[in-house]
């Protein structure tokens, strides 16, 4: 068929096209900038509009547009003149996902980790919404003429709670790494309506593998395999080798593993993999593929690794997600001997922030100093926080954005410079555009 996509340029989105172009359609897009991932597509083949004009829809099959599009968009008016379907992203997926084997990974936090560490362990077309170290790409098409057809129709797929769209992955096996509620507003704050969405999810699957101590999760009725991480997880130990993070820990009767990265969170997401991975391959293999997941940009990110100055990048927005990667960072301080931690917070949306106060003001324990920026808005407008009394006991320095340089970083309020650090380790998180500031 002929796909056109509109929002091409996002993480999600252009995964899906890639998918698509490599199975064999005809695929073009378009979104309302350049970016570095638009640019790879085109080097990639795939013809890219920037901005988005009604010219870029001639006689296209289908119309496959992000959730950010709205109705008013100059090509989805076209598209509506000239008769073509136009669907939302999550409305493909069973015209993408439908004749897969499907592992569909989920869950408030570590889907994209585990995702990642899955398709490095199966070795499989994946489709996940990060930058995979191991193959440099959000997406990756495995195509072996001498597989069984049922390897070939493997897919890894980071599923989206956020709208619901994990219901329509076509899971053939489903992995929850935890059911915290997140994304509410979607659910109408209805946290029934939110638990009916996984348990229907997992109902999907042929095979389920779920985090059990999860609250909502330890409550299903139905068969699953269960992780229980603090029984299930043992013997856990941390290392760098040649300046990398590793983990080392033991799984159930299964062994020990090793697998890239710092924390307890890190074991929970490669446990959950490797109980999955179960179904297709051996645990030899599963222990030399799980060496070849070396981490996914912005997740514990190392972008600078000095003996004075270490400067990490973390998507982590949820208050669970900012303690876990704090506690990542005490690991690795202790070990490098940097005593200095150094938290950049760029909050994520006025209504995650104002849902999760409470929970964000406990989570920056462990921190040394704290550096709050504008709220990223995400397209919401804008609300009242008073972000200095509430985090008040932080002592935070306030700041208009982040400049990262070679062996240092400097703190910017009203255009001019307030700090410089130059020692220490420091973390950027969030997921907004801090990722873009904290580099050189």
């Amino acid at each position: 068929m002929k796909i056109h996509f509109i929002g091409i340029g996002g993480i999600g989105l252009s995964a899906l096209a890639r998918f698509l172009k490599y199975d064999g359609h005809e695929v073009t897009g378009s979104d309302m900038n350049k970016s570095p991932l638009t640019e790879t597509l085109k080097d990639e083949g795939i013809k890219v509009c920037i901005p988005h004009d009604k010219s870029c829809i001639t006689n296209q099959d289908i119309i496959i547009h992000s959730a950010a599009v709205k109705q008013n968009n100059v090509e989805i008016i076209e598209a509506a003149k000239k008769g073509i379907k136009t669907v939302a992203r999550k409305e493909s997926l069973p015209i993408v996902l439908g004749n897969k084997k499907v592992y569909s990974v989920c869950g408030a936090h570590g889907k994209s980790t585990t995702t990642a560490i899955l398709a490095s362990i199966l070795q499989s077309t994946t489709l996940v919404g990060a930058i995979s170290k191991e193959f440099g790409s959000n997406f990756r098409y495995v195509k072996d003429m001498n597989a069984l057809s049922s390897e070939e129709n493997r897919v890894v797929f980071e599923a989206d709670e956020s709208d619901g769209s994990f219901l329509l992955s076509n899971p053939y096996c489903a992995i929850v790494t935890t059911a915290e509620p997140e994304h509410m507003g979607y659910y109408g704050y209805d946290m029934v309506r939110f638990h009916h969405a996984y348990e229907s999810f997992l109902k999907m699957a042929k095979i389920r593998v779920i985090n059990a101590e999860d609250q909502f999760m330890s409550t299903l009725d139905m068969s699953a395999i269960k992780l229980y991480p603090s029984s299930d997880i043992k013997n856990m130990s941390f290392t760098l080798k040649e300046g990398e993070p590793y983990t080392k820990f033991t799984l159930k009767d299964l062994g020990d593993f090793v697998v890239w990265g710092f924390g307890h969170h890190i074991a929970i997401d490669a446990s959950l993999a490797i109980l999955a991975a179960l179904h297709e391959i051996g645990l030899d293999k599963i222990r030399e593929n799980l060496k070849k997941y070396i981490g996914i940009k912005k997740r514990f990110d190392i972008l600078q690794n000095k003996k004075d100055f270490v400067l990490i990048d973390d998507y982590a927005h949820h208050p669970t997600e900012i303690s876990a990667t704090i506690k990542s960072v005490s690991l690795y301080s202790n070990l490098k001997d940097l005593d200095k931690k150094v938290v950049i917070w760029q909050p994520h949306k006025y209504s995650r922030t104002i849902d999760n106060l409470e929970e964000y003001k406990l989570c920056f324990k462990g921190c040394d100093e704290l550096i709050i920026l504008p709220v990223f808005a995400a397209g919401e407008e804008k609300l009242d926080i008073d972000f200095k009394k509430e985090f008040a006991n932080y002592e935070p320095i306030f700041a208009s954005s982040v400049n990262g340089y070679e062996n240092s970083l400097e703190i910017i309020k009203d255009d001019k410079i307030i700090k410089t650090y130059t020692k220490g380790i420091i973390i950027g998180v969030g997921a907004g555009d801090i990722t873009y500031q904290l580099r050189d």
